[in-house]
């Protein structure tokens, strides 16, 4: 650029040439490369030997919604699956502010007195509009976060509802396999009907706040006939009053609601997590629930249920991922959007519409000569019929055979 300026007519005037605007990014900065994704084998043996670099890759790699790392994450799963199930699991609940994770931070502590390992996984809500989470629920634990017996793993919802996260059931085989006796499963800030922590889980404890609801509040079935036991957090100074009116009111409660399949009676505390008051007698509670539940037999009862519980969740989860990928596909679009339009005008029930549509797509995938994953079939009868031909094979939904034929 010419500056007028700097013409020798001009006394006294010229203008400096300028300097040129530095590159936002440092041209001198060497990008690391990223380590390479260690084999199955490799992350096995470094999960059994403990090895806490491994196990957090490993738990990556289960969250991740990539394809290629879901083999991977299955064959890790697999071999880790016969070193678990030692170790105590509780789930610890509670709505929004009621010191979950700052009581953790004190119960983790007590737990650790007696030797052993404690892993926590902590789960904290995303967002509905960007999809992000904070993760910081670990910055409340900061005396347990640099103990070196203790593992605390920060997970996402990422949409899960029962406030815990997709995977947690698989963090927990991999945390027992890395040799921690003790699993807490702190969920996101919950209500009445987020109980999907309780199929996973041994012990179910709840933390309440005094003054929250009344005595109508207190029997109102959900996650409150849920609870192996009920601790009421903040029992100290001007609200101790408050937290023993509220511990009277739980108990009352607890009465109306029907026997647990346990056999346990679930107790009613009064603790304080910010001055450790009352930890002892919680820890106590939960050591007399696993003799009570080991005397019994319940515990491994509970156990096989649990394991039923997670295949049949598997199954809806590779039909819903099987649901998105047909809904994805340009070739089945078209022919989704024919089958929902009656359900959007209202002239069609969707579970009607739905039963069509799988039955459709089922069919086409077989004149393919392919299945597609995570579509569960009936082949119990495949075998010929009395004339010696094949029968038609049955469809996984309510339409029958002729139905489709004519679709």
């Amino acid at each position: 650029m010419e500056h007028p300026e700097n013409d020798p007519r001009y006394n006294g005037l010229t203008v400096n040439p300028g300097v040129a605007a530095p590159p936002s990014v440092n041209p001198y900065m060497q990008r690391r490369k990223r380590k390479p994704l260690p084999s199955a084998a490799e992350m096995v043996e470094g999960i059994l030997k403990g090895d806490i670099t491994m196990l957090s890759r490993a738990v990556t790699l289960v969250e991740s919604l990539a394809s290629d790392h879901n083999a991977i994450a299955q064959e890790v799963i697999e071999k880790c699956l016969p070193h678990s199930g030692h170790s105590r699991r509780i789930g610890i609940t509670g709505v929004p502010g009621a010191g979950k994770s700052t009581s953790i931070d004190s119960f983790g502590l007590h737990v650790l007195k007696n030797g052993g390992k404690l892993a926590v996984l902590a789960i904290d809500p995303s967002s509905e509009r960007t999809r992000g989470s904070i993760l910081g629920d670990k910055t409340r634990m900061e005396r347990l976060a640099l103990h070196p017996s203790a593992f605390i793993r920060p997970s996402p919802s990422a949409g899960s509802l029962g406030g815990v996260a997709r995977k947690t059931r698989e963090t927990i085989v991999l945390c027992e396999a890395a040799g921690y006796n003790n699993i807490f499963v702190e969920t996101v800030g919950v209500g009445q009907s987020e109980t999907a922590v309780h199929s996973m889980v041994d012990f179910f404890l709840l933390i309440q706040l005094a003054g929250t609801g009344d005595e109508l509040q207190g029997i109102k079935r959900g996650i409150m006939e849920m609870a192996d036991g009920i601790v009421i957090n903040k029992a100290d100074g001007d609200n101790l009053e408050r937290a023993r009116l509220a511990q009277a009111q739980f108990r009352s409660a607890l009465r109306l609601f029907p026997k647990a399949a346990s056999g346990w009676d679930p107790e009613v505390l009064t603790y304080s997590g910010y001055f450790e008051l009352g930890i002892p007698e919680i820890w106590d509670m939960i050591d007399r629930y696993f003799a009570f539940v080991d005397a019994n037999g319940y515990f491994e009862r509970r156990r096989a249920e649990q394991s039923r519980y997670w295949m049949y969740e598997t199954i809806n989860e590779q039909l819903r991922s099987a649901s998105t990928t047909i809904r994805r596909s340009n070739a089945t679009l078209p022919r989704a959007n024919t089958l929902c339009w009656p359900t959007a005008r209202h002239r069609s029930l969707p579970h009607d519409r739905c039963s069509t549509s799988i039955s459709t797509i089922d069919r086409r995938s077989d004149h393919r000569g392919h299945q597609r994953p995570g579509l569960i079939r009936d082949t119990t009868d495949m075998g010929h019929d009395a004339h010696g031909s094949p029968p038609h094979r049955r469809p996984t939904t309510g339409v029958s055979a002729p139905e489709c034929r004519r679709q």
